[in-house]
């Protein structure tokens, strides 16, 4: 069965990496209207309340002690620990996220990020005192426990997860064993921890002098903002060198964290006995190893449309060398900002192909206390959805008035209308979807939007632009997220083969790659050979990043099938995608996709992307030639 508690240890959540911000300065939050604020009393009135429910789950904690012993008396004392398992995690959701907000509007709190850990071992405590349940279930023969599913009716929210324990019945250790490795559970979590301390509360940002005599603070959105917006290069190069060379100069201390996770990992594994670190990553979805190792073969094979658009936008730019650092500044002089109400009236309207339903949903998301919008001092950078059963997901932005965090939000309000779904169509046992189903709904929106806004625009430099944030997506989502899962892949192999793990070892596979995806097409700059030191989910959420490839490959298909064939063509589409994102966790996330009509397994799911980037190449040098 999944372990919620485990899932929560890391924070559930779905980051994009760094988001834009604006360029204006870090607004000050108490300014900020409510507006456009989380309304956190949602979940809690205030800390007495927390207070309040952190005892009641303590006291349900401590009760499930007593069952200890008893699975085996039939299928009435099953069900009262599973239904008390499920009302410890509904309040886990309150209890741990309530505090963990807050932590994340303003990271410098060291007295939230106390009440945050408070939680955590907690959590550490409680994954101690129970380990005892899962080998105990597993010594109920299969036999016994398939009759009790199939002639007691409460028990059937629970089918799904017990079966799958039972598939994976050679990784549960017996009890001691399970007790001895809850003892590390805490612990595993300190090396994401000191990242993010290293990377938020202790990180000083430097100071830039940029062309117009400007002095900017290269913080996360500052710097983004640069990259994205500012179009003398010698500007983007000074942001870019100011901002890795943080990173640059903690390198060692980020190659002592990084291996501490590939370590962690490779000890887990073992002791579950799994034959590789992948392999116990993948596992629990039920996801073949080849499905990860396909990806990363067939797309470092296809890197030629990439290298071609490098090197269309070094001929359009006008620029003697083309560096990395130049591949967020729009082609075309187009700085357009879109005020927020105006983002989300044209998110809105895109997704009208999802029906009535799907848009009054996300009108509701949109309406108030759901999504923190702006940057603020402390504020952790980047964007995410995240659920509070029983409550509302909640979304945080660091929205800026760019083209991109109009995407970004589409993207967001993809996850929260996903989560919306499911917790509605799904017992809480089977609510909550897998990370590789995840963010097909978010592209898919992404994939709306463009459609939506190039058909209500008439500006040519709009529609380039647009173009062209169609191909940063494919660029972002498709060919960076898979290289990340390259590297991941090869560092754990790494150490799975007791090899060194070093910073030089780290710099130079991540150079290897970086000449494997660009090529000649452009100025491979030393410091990005360090752009492993600053991504989050490698230090968070290992083997994590492929999804967002497998996904947006799911969702290119699913979009197809939406806006293309006979009315009653798409009609079935549409309900066979709201039924992915109704079915919430209740079967593996592959069978999930085949029932929407992906087949991952098949190279030509992953070969149709890398088409599909080619054309959107050849159509923006069409789009450039009617410009001129």
């Amino acid at each position: 069965m999944k372990r919620y508690l485990m899932l929560l240890s890391f924070f559930i959540a779905f980051f994009l990496f760094l988001s834009l911000q604006a360029d204006e300065g870090i607004r000050d939050r108490d300014k900020i209207d409510p507006m456009y604020k989380w309304n956190l009393s949602d979940i809690y009135a205030g800390w007495e309340e927390w207070e309040s429910g952190l005892s009641r789950l303590k006291v349900l904690m401590d009760s499930m002690t007593v069952f200890k012993g008893t699975l085996a008396e039939g299928p009435n004392q099953l069900y009262k620990v599973l239904k008390l398992d499920e009302d410890i995690n509904i309040l886990v959701y309150r209890v741990y996220q309530y505090p963990r907000f807050q932590w994340d509007l303003d990271t410098r709190d060291q007295g939230i990020s106390e009440k945050v850990k408070i939680v955590q071992n907690l959590f550490s405590q409680f994954n101690t005192a129970t380990a005892w349940i899962q080998p105990e279930m597993l010594q109920i023969p299969w036999e016994t426990m398939k009759k009790w599913l199939d002639e007691n009716e409460k028990l059937e929210p629970y089918r799904f997860g017990i079966e799958d324990l039972y598939r994976q019945q050679k990784h549960v250790l017996d009890e001691d064993k399970e007790i001895l490795l809850s003892y590390f559970s805490q612990l595993r979590q300190n090396p994401p921890a000191v990242f993010t301390e290293l990377s938020t509360s202790d990180i000083q940002f430097p100071t830039v002098m940029l062309s117009d005599s400007e002095e900017v603070q290269m913080t996360h959105g500052n710097y983004y903002f640069v990259l994205s917006t500012n179009r003398n290069q010698e500007d983007r190069r000074k942001a870019f060198e100011a901002y890795y060379g943080i990173f640059e100069e903690m390198k060692n201390t980020y190659a002592a964290i990084y291996n501490g996770v590939c370590q962690r990992d490779w000890a887990s594994a073992r002791a579950r006995n799994y034959n590789s670190s992948l392999e116990a990553a993948l596992e629990d979805d039920n996801i073949p190893v080849s499905v990860y190792e396909n990806l990363v073969s067939i797309v470092r094979q296809n890197t030629a449309p990439l290298q071609r658009y490098l090197e269309l936008r070094k001929k359009i730019l006008g620029l003697e060398e083309y560096h990395l650092y130049d591949g967020s500044i729009s082609i075309v002089e187009f700085d357009k900002l879109y005020p927020y109400e105006e983002a989300g009236k044209y998110v809105l309207a895109s997704v009208e192909p999802l029906g009535k339903d799907y848009q009054q949903k996300m009108k509701t998301a949109m309406s108030g206390g759901w999504i923190d919008v702006y940057e603020a001092p402390g504020k952790r950078a980047g964007a995410y959805s995240s659920n509070v059963y029983g409550v509302h997901p909640y979304m945080l932005l660091n929205y800026n008035e760019t083209l991109s965090e109009v995407f970004t939000l589409g993207h967001e309000l993809g996850h929260t209308l996903h989560t919306l779904l499911a917790s509605e169509n799904q017992p809480f046992a089977t609510h909550d979807y897998t990370i590789f189903v995840a963010e097909v709904a978010s592209t898919l929106n992404e994939r709306l939007l463009l459609d939506y806004m190039l058909e209500k625009s008439s500006d040519p430099y709009e529609r380039i632009a647009l173009v062209q944030q169609a191909i940063s997506n494919i660029t972002g989502t498709f060919y960076f997220q898979t290289m990340l899962a390259d590297f991941e892949l090869q560092i754990h192999k790494m150490v799975e083969e007791n090899k060194p793990v070093t910073t030089e070892i780290l710099k130079e596979v991540t150079r290897e790659l970086d000449e494997t995806y660009y090529g000649n097409a452009a100025v491979l700059d030393e410091l990005y050979h360090y752009v492993w030191t600053r991504i989050p989910h490698l230090y968070r959420t290992p083997f994590y990043v492929y999804q967002y490839a497998t996904c947006f490959a799911s969702s290119a298909q699913i979009y197809q099938s939406l806006t293309s064939g006979s009315k009653k063509e798409k009609e079935q589409a549409r309900e066979l995608y709201l039924n992915l994102l109704k079915s919430g966790g209740n079967d593996y996330p592959m069978n999930q996709l085949k029932k929407a009509g992906v087949d991952l397994t098949k190279p030509e799911t992953f070969l149709a992307v890398v088409e599909q980037f080619d054309g959107l190449v050849t159509q923006l040098e069409k789009e450039i030639e009617k410009l001129k």
